[in-house]
């Protein structure tokens, strides 16, 4: 596979290319998605649930996402890698910068920060600092205890222009890229058209230019709550390879999300 950047996802936007996403923690899953031609690869700090056995994410550090980062940048080294920050690790910009140059020596070429408005300088500070900014809408799992459980967002009119509103502000701080995570598949197609970064979903439809999901649940090893928008590849396919081979070709041809995945 060819070096993935920010350009190339831009690119695949503009032509209209599908992408496919899975989350990474390790150096041979990593090495196996990327010889499958998954483009992204996202060191998430869902590790707090999958790998931890937390009950959310709050509990993950920088040390843990910079470990995981350096064990999928062996493994992938052309791939696009997207360490999340963690919880209260860029409460203020300063803080932000800080840990985000932890992340990118580790070996990220991104970095995931949850939230709208209030973080629109330290998007705008971080890439003038040199560090590609993923924003995330939506469900912002980090804000679990604020939102009062794993809850759909945006589904009232003034909600979804609200989360609309924040995602062209983001791109317009600087940007590179954007996660929708659990919206109405309108509000995402919505989105999606109107910014010109390239839109990654989880549990937010079809219309996005890519698609996510935790690697756990792509192979139906998910213990407990299996979420709507997952689907389990490995079921149908019998192998890793040809589990995540089957989930890239789904998602760039259209056919990953389908209806059952998504919410209205």
């Amino acid at each position: 596979m060819d070096t993935i950047t920010t350009t190339t996802l831009m690119r695949y936007k503009r032509e209209g290319r599908k992408f496919a996403a899975l989350t990474a923690y390790d150096t041979s899953f990593a090495a196996a998605f990327e010889r499958q031609g998954v483009p992204v690869l996202l060191i998430g700090d869902s590790l707090g649930m999958v790998l931890q056995g937390h009950d959310d994410t709050l509990k993950v550090t920088v040390a843990d996402i910079a470990y995981h980062t350096r064990c999928v940048h062996k493994g992938a080294p052309n791939a696009l890698i997207v360490a999340d920050m963690p919880f209260m690790s860029y409460a203020t910009p300063e803080q932000a910068y800080a840990n985000a140059a932890e992340l990118m020596r580790a070996g990220a070429r991104m970095v995931k920060l949850e939230g709208g408005d209030w973080l629109l300088e330290t998007v705008k500070g971080l890439t003038e600092r040199s560090v590609p900014v993923c924003a995330h809408l939506g469900l912002t799992p980090q804000s679990v205890h604020v939102f009062g459980g794993f809850k759909v967002q945006g589904r009232s009119e003034d909600a979804a222009r609200a989360i609309e509103e924040q995602a062209l502000r983001l791109q317009y701080a600087g940007a590179a890229m954007l996660v929708l995570e659990c919206v109405p598949s309108e509000l995402a197609r919505r989105i999606s058209e109107r910014l010109s970064i390239p839109v990654i979903g989880i549990g937010a439809g079809r219309h996005t230019d890519g698609q996510i999901l935790v690697m756990h649940d792509l192979l139906g090893i998910t213990s407990g709550y299996i979420p709507k928008f997952a689907k389990n590849y490995l079921s149908g396919t019998g192998n890793i390879q040809g589990a995540v081979a089957a989930f890239v070709e789904e998602v760039e041809h259209g056919r990953f999300p389908g209806p059952e995945h998504c919410f209205e």
